[in-house]
C-alpha cells in the first residue's frame, strides 16, 4: 500500500515558449494521494510565478483515466480528524492555486474523471476533452460528499447541474453533457485532434497582451477571494465524514472488489 501511495509524479515542461505544461501521473488511474496534491499545488504556483510562463496547460499522463480523485488507500489510512482535514485541505490548495494563478490555466481531459478530478477540471479556466471523457461524483456513495470541490463546480456549471452530478454518485455523465453544462468548453473525437485543438488555441493566445489576459483571469474569478477560508471549512466536513466506521467499511469493500476484478 505504501508503495502505491508514494508512487506517481508531477512534472512541469515548457512545451513552447510561454506554454508551461504541468503533468500529474499515478499508476492507479491517475489518483491523487497527498504527496501528488502537494506537488501539483507547488508546481502550479511555481509556473505561475515564472515570468516566462504566459499560459499553463494542466494534464494527466497516459491515454486512460484523466483522474480517479482521492486515493482510496490514503482515505482508509486516515487515523484522526486532523489527518482527514489535512488530506482534503490539499485538494483545496490545488483549487486555490489554480484560482490565484495570474496565468490562464487550460485543462486537457483525455478520459474519465471522478471526484476531485472533476473539481480540478472545474477550476481550469478553459477545458478541452475527448468524446470518451466522462465525469462522476462518487462521494455520496461512500458517505462523504463533494464539499471541497462544490464551489468550483457550482461556479462553473451551476447549482442544478451540480445537484444532478452529486446525487447520482454511481453514474458517469458523458462529454456531451459536460459540454452542455459548461464544464468542457471544446470536445474532440480523438486524442490527436484534442492536442491539435489545444495547440491552435494556445498558439493564438501566447502572443496576446499579457496584462489583458491577467486582468481577464481576475475578472473570471470575481468574488471568490473568500475561498481561502471557505474551502478549508468545506474540507473539515469531508475530513470528519471520512473517519466514520461506515465510510471505512465501504472503502474497504470497494477496494476488495477492485482487487477481485483485476
Amino acid at each position: 500500500m505504501g508503495t502505491v501511495m508514494g508512487a506517481g509524479f508531477v512534472k512541469t515542461e515548457m512545451y513552447t515558449p510561454g506554454l508551461a505544461a504541468i503533468t500529474f501521473d499515478h499508476p492507479v488511474h491517475n489518483s491523487l494521494p497527498s504527496a501528488l496534491l502537494t506537488q501539483l499545488c507547488d508546481q502550479i504556483q511555481a509556473a505561475s510565478a515564472n515570468e516566462a510562463t504566459r499560459l499553463i496547460l494542466l494534464q494527466s499522463g497516459g491515454n486512460g483515466t484523466f483522474c480517479a480523485g482521492a486515493s482510496f488507500d490514503e482515505l482508509l489510512a486516515l487515523a484522526d480528524q486532523q489527518a482527514g482535514i489535512a488530506f482534503f485541505a490539499r485538494v483545496a490548495d490545488v483549487i486555490n492555486a489554480i484560482r490565484k494563478s495570474a496565468k490562464l490555466i487550460i485543462g486537457r481531459v483525455q478520459g474519465k474523471a471522478v471526484g476531485g478530478g472533476v473539481g480540478i477540471i472545474a477550476a481550469c479556466d478553459y477545458c478541452f476533452a475527448v468524446e470518451k471523457a466522462a465525469v462522476k461524483l462518487s462521494e455520496i456513495s461512500i458517505n462523504i460528499g463533494p464539499f471541497v470541490i462544490a464551489p468550483a463546480l457550482i461556479r462553473k456549471i451551476g447549482t442544478s447541474a451540480f445537484t444532478v452530478l452529486s446525487l447520482n454518485p454511481t453514474l458517469f455523465f458523458d462529454a456531451q453533457w459536460a459540454q452542455q453544462c459548461g464544464l468542457f468548453h471544446a470536445v474532440q473525437p480523438t486524442v490527436s485532434k484534442l492536442d491539435e485543438a489545444i495547440h491552435q488555441f494556445c498558439s493564438a493566445l501566447l502572443d496576446k497582451n499579457q496584462e489583458a489576459l491577467m486582468a481577464l483571469k481576475q475578472t473570471l474569478w470575481y468574488d471568490t477571494d473568500h475561498w481561502d477560508k471557505f474551502l478549508y471549512e468545506q474540507a473539515a466536513i469531508s475530513g470528519r465524514l471520512a473517519l466514520s466506521p461506515e465510510t471505512k467499511q465501504l472503502l474497504s469493500a470497494i477496494k476488495k472488489g477492485n482487487q477481485h476484478e483485476k
